[in-house]
């Protein structure tokens, strides 16, 4: 019977959002009028015409419209660990390494070269000459040491991912012990212990370097007035309704950009998103439903983008909060939730079960662990031996943007809600404004709640120990997990440089977090994007970036 109720819910849910898809679609004049979040008589470029009456390239089309399902929460991308602040500050900022077209190889960046002893206690970086940042001043070494400087004087609320650097200076566990400008192009960093992502991390999207007279003339306000040297300038933010960059003609690299103008719009739902793409008022639209993609295909206009797979979608739990800070209530939800069931519904085939908080691409993966198993009975026996054999109630919050992780959060939830109740879980569905959302999820506000991570750097660190370790409560660990056992494995595998090592290790802490129990995981995603059939040289990075210099209009 609780079975027969689930499946009701999971084909309504699917007719729902057919009938949106139908319904959305009927007119170019409803679907403005439902879609364009800031109204009045503007297109939705933000100029007199559409993109297309722009000129310039082969198609007369110089100016791209992005829709995306949120708004970036700052555009100072050290300041957050939020993708849709990194989707647009990729193109404004640069870092010092960079990786590969679509993978995590290690490339140039604004180091042209650099060199690592073999102790592994320094580096070098030869950095690019001419380089200036968008406000005219000269990218050099003091400019990287200011940068650096300002984060490891920082703390987790200002800069929540410098963490992967050991913690900041003040903590014990800092790996940087001095960085020196050796001439004006070549910055040496010293370690105080070896540390294998180091160059890894240093390529990451929000270790980004910014203008030192812009930070110091803006300050706080530097998040709304970003300076950096990349191939697109800062032009203006709109809150909730888009983000507008131009193209930098004195950038470095004169083959790029080829497009002048980014345009970064906000259609929340992804329907409505899709109807905008199909009216010819986006160019490109991320978080495609997977039950979208047959109406995509259909359509002679439009083509399929798939990002690389480098992801997880996970269902938290707050392990400071009743009930979660038992493990075996813990482990009870994971025997509790039906992926099988969610990826056959919302997924269309471009997902697979997630057991391991990382996913099977990222090297250390244990492949040996067993996924707990959909079993009502075992997870009622749990709860029993909890002490909660008739239940309890609590909150579950929401997403309110499509991930890549997960592009339907809400149906996800109200899936997991009809799950949950059958082993007597009153799970009262929340959500909140996305900045809202990471901030009271930071804070440990949340009872259980839906989030995901899309790897930064291709290392299992960046998974395990920046998700998970008590190192990272306050900026990624939303669930608050502390272990002293694998937070000892995580140092030693940052510390180590054999990489068959390092992935022993790694396997230990996926057994150590698979008892704790700290998440349900639930998916490993492909994620789809859709595109205009004339947009060429896009190429979606596994660690969600979105760089866009290469895009242009065939």
């Amino acid at each position: 019977m609780a079975n027969r109720t689930l499946k009701w819910l999971i084909i309504s849910l699917l007719a729902i959002s057919m009938f949106l898809v139908g319904c959305g679609s009927k007119s170019n004049n409803q679907a403005s009028e439902n879609q364009t979040p800031s109204g009045g008589n503007e297109s939705p470029s933000g100029d007199k015409g559409t993109p297309e009456d722009n000129s310039g390239g082969g198609s007369g089309k110089d100016t791209l419209v992005y829709g995306r399902g949120g708004d970036s929460v700052t555009l100072d991308p050290i300041t957050t660990t939020e993708g849709e602040t990194f989707a647009v500050t990729i193109n404004i900022f640069e870092t010092l390494l960079t990786y590969g077209l679509q993978d995590t190889t290690i490339q140039p960046g604004l180091a042209e070269k650099w060199e690592v002893t073999d102790d592994g206690l320094e580096y070098t970086f030869h950095l690019r000459q001419g380089v200036k940042f968008h406000d005219g001043t000269d990218f050099n070494a003091d400019a990287v040491i200011y940068n650096f400087n300002r984060w490891m004087n920082g703390n987790e609320d200002q800069f929540p991912y410098y963490t992967m650097f050991g913690g900041f200076k003040k903590d014990e566990g800092h790996v940087i012990k001095e960085i020196n400008a050796l001439d004006e192009h070549t910055v040496q960093f010293i370690l105080k212990r070896p540390q294998a992502p180091f160059l890894k991390n240093i390529a990451m999207d929000m270790f980004a370097i910014a203008s030192p007279a812009a930070l110091e003339k803006y300050g706080k306000d530097f998040r709304n007035n970003p300076v950096g040297t990349g191939p697109f300038k800062f032009v203006e933010w709109r809150q909730e309704d888009r983000i507008v960059l131009e193209k930098n003609t004195d950038y470095w690299n004169k083959e790029e950009p080829k497009l002048n103008k980014l345009i970064f719009r906000v259609i929340p739902e992804n329907t409505a998103r899709l109807n905008a793409l199909v009216n010819g008022e986006l160019d490109v639209m991320d978080g495609l439903n997977n039950s979208d993609e047959a109406t995509v295909l259909a359509n002679e206009n439009l083509q399929i983008i798939e990002r690389p797979s480098m992801n997880v979608g996970y269902l938290g739990m707050t392990t400071t909060r009743k009930p979660f800070d038992n493990k075996l209530v813990r482990q009870a939800m994971n025997h509790a939730i039906d992926k099988k069931t969610i990826i056959d519904a919302f997924y269309g085939g471009k997902a697979i079960p997630a057991k391991n908080p990382m996913p099977s691409s990222i090297e250390g993966y244990n492949d040996d662990i067993e996924d707990y198993p959909y079993d009502l009975d075992k997870a009622r026996e749990l709860l029993k031996e909890a002490g909660y054999e008739k239940g309890f109630e609590i909150d579950l919050w929401a997403m309110p943007v499509a991930r890549p992780y997960m592009p339907e959060a809400q149906k996800v939830a109200e899936v997991i809600q009809e799950s949950l109740s059958q082993i007597g879980v009153k799970a009262n569905i929340k959500t909140v404004d996305w900045n809202t959302y990471l901030e009271k999820a930071t804070a440990g506000e949340f009872d259980m709640f839906m989030l995901g991570w899309t790897g930064d750097n291709g290392d299992p660190d960046n998974f395990i120990y920046t998700l998970l370790d008590k190192d990272s409560i306050g900026s990624n660990n939303y669930s608050r997990y502390s272990n002293d056992e694998l937070h000892d494995i995580l140092i030693e595998a940052q510390t180590i440089t054999d990489q068959e090592k390092r992935n022993e290790l790694y396997r230990q802490a996926q057994e150590i977090i698979h008892e704790d129990a700290p998440w349900v995981p639930l998916v490993h995603s492909t994620p789809l994007l859709a595109a205009t059939k004339d947009l060429v040289n896009y190429f979606p990075h596994p660690t969600g970036s979105t760089v866009l210099s290469r895009v242009e209009f065939k």
